[in-house]
């Protein structure tokens, strides 16, 4: 495995490989990696004949009062990690080689509608952050293919509607959320939970999945979104938002049939989020 932390190297290193014709998957990253992170490099593995992975703790994507100066970075076991799983090169760049004329003066790429609302709506400029982030790792890497995690669905969603605007010739692959075994998802942010925090965040996935079960059923979709709420505040929590959206986050009408249950919440200081897809009964 190589790691690379220039631009120029990292694209000598993938011209010999793109001259061969062989597939290019990458897999972006802030590191601190764990299970569902790995996850992501199988699935770039089983597409594609040589992986990518970025590390870099973007800090265009993180607001003035977010979590920037304390976000985990583990860079020595995340390359552990990264060896192990297969991963063929490794980009590692830093925010002086990423915005050389600083973050006010950078060229942003907006993504209307998807971006809105959900996290979009609590934390303003986030998915700006991201989708320009993206756009130049594409832009370094040139991949094939990209595989993002189900968890950050908006942001999924974000970013394959960037690519298709912009006619981006990649494959985006969206890999499902990996889960403790008490249901929660993995995040890098579970490391700020205590251990009493940790048992209570399953409710989070645990109460979206009564939801899917009620509303499969045919109970009334308001109705049940108030009973969530209430649910995730009596076992502790801040909700942030908790919506029920179509598959492409446009708002549910009485001709939707697949649907997704989203939610963020605060257990503390760490905000979680997660998702279940559905079938509403019509």
């Amino acid at each position: 495995m190589n790691i690379h932390a220039s631009i120029q190297d990292l694209r000598e290193a993938l011209l010999p490989h793109r001259r061969a014709g062989r597939r290019i998957g990458l897999v972006p990253t802030m590191g601190n990696l764990h299970r569902g992170h790995l996850a992501l490099v199988e699935a770039a593995r089983a597409q594609c004949d040589v992986v990518v992975t970025s590390i870099f703790v973007n800090p265009l994507q993180f607001g003035p009062n977010e979590d920037l100066d304390n976000y985990p970075r583990t860079l020595d076991d995340d390359l552990t990690k990264l060896r192990e799983g297969g991963c063929d090169l490794v980009f590692t760049p830093t925010p002086a080689l990423m915005y050389p004329r600083g973050m006010a003066n950078q060229t942003l790429v907006q993504v209307p509608e998807v971006s809105e609302g959900l996290c979009g709506g609590s934390r303003p400029g986030h998915f700006d952050g991201v989708s320009t982030v993206v756009n130049m790792l594409f832009n370094i890497v040139q991949p094939d293919v990209a595989c993002f995690g189900e968890k950050d669905y908006q942001q999924l969603a974000v970013i394959r509607r960037m690519v298709q605007d912009l006619h981006l010739p990649i494959d985006i692959l969206g890999v499902p959320t990996v889960r403790e075994a008490s249901g929660l998802a993995l995040s890098s942010r579970n490391g700020y939970l205590s251990d009493e925090q940790r048992a209570t965040a399953a409710r989070l996935q645990g109460t979206l999945a009564e939801l899917r079960t009620a509303l499969e059923a045919g109970a009334d979709i308001d109705t049940q979104l108030h009973q969530g709420l209430e649910s995730l505040r009596r076992a502790g929590f801040e909700p942030d938002y908790l919506e029920l959206r179509a598959l492409d986050l446009s708002n549910v009408t009485a001709t939707t049939h697949d649907a997704i249950l989203l939610a963020a919440a605060r257990l503390g200081t760490t905000r979680l989020i997660d998702n279940l897809a559905l079938t509403l009964a019509r």
